[in-house]
């Protein structure tokens, strides 16, 4: 008799450890589970990084051959006022020089939205008064680059064997802003400074926002007894 009050203290003491035990337990799948959602969130984080950076890659090197196709093309017209004047443009195009383009991943793409994003800073239109405006950025005033869209259509009709090939490519020309006869549509004649010399602006649209951009310097005669390359920087 004199030791069952002893044996009740132990047997209602089990119950708390069982509980105990349980909150444990639970705290313990808590853990686990946030250890593994945080290791699904680096997986995940990590392969959009690594789709990222490849569709960058994939992009730059879709602006480079597009830029190397139209110097090659370029190579045959003498007169590049009727390139700088939108008069001209290439044979690699997929329409008018206007309009909207989807992408593959989806998203719609402006034409006239980029050559105003070159000209204007912005996708809407501006004067060109606007555009001949002195910037930070244009500082040549009424010699600062015209851009007109010269090519543009989807890389995989340049490489049409290359079916995995995404990207959306076009290009800008404009005068060399060194000239000084205030007329950027127009090449400078033989003598002047700038005569002969043309930018191209390339800009390359791939999935997952992708953007690269390209810029070539030519030059041809009278500037260089043939078409030359001065520059070819992103």
């Amino acid at each position: 008799m004199g030791d069952r009050p002893a044996q009740h203290a132990v047997s209602s003491g089990a119950p708390c450890d069982r509980g105990a035990a349980l909150v444990v337990a639970i705290m313990g799948l808590f853990v686990m589970s946030a250890l593994g959602l945080g290791l699904v969130a680096t997986t995940s984080s990590e392969t959009i990084v690594a789709a990222n950076f490849r569709a960058g890659t994939e992009a730059f090197y879709a602006a480079d051959a597009l830029a190397g196709r139209v110097v090659a093309e370029l190579r045959g017209v003498g007169d590049w006022s009727s390139i700088l004047d939108g008069g001209v443009r290439s044979t690699f195009v997929d329409g008018p020089p206007a309009g909207q383009r989807t992408l593959a991943d989806g998203r719609r793409l402006d034409l006239a939205a980029i050559v105003n994003l070159a000209n204007c800073g912005k996708p809407s239109t501006c004067s060109a008064a606007a555009i001949s405006a002195t910037t930070a950025e244009r500082p040549w005033g009424a010699n600062n680059p015209h851009w007109q869209l010269y090519a543009h259509g989807r890389l995989s009709r340049l490489l049409p064997s290359a079916f995995l090939l995404r990207e959306y490519v076009v290009v800008l020309a404009a005068d060399d802003p060194s000239e000084a006869d205030a007329d950027p549509l127009q090449d400078s004649p033989a003598g002047a400074p700038g005569a002969g010399m043309m930018r191209l602006r390339v800009e390359a649209f791939g999935p997952h926002g992708a953007h690269r951009t390209l810029e070539v310097m030519l030059a041809h005669p009278p500037a260089a007894p043939a078409l030359r390359v001065l520059s070819w920087r992103p």
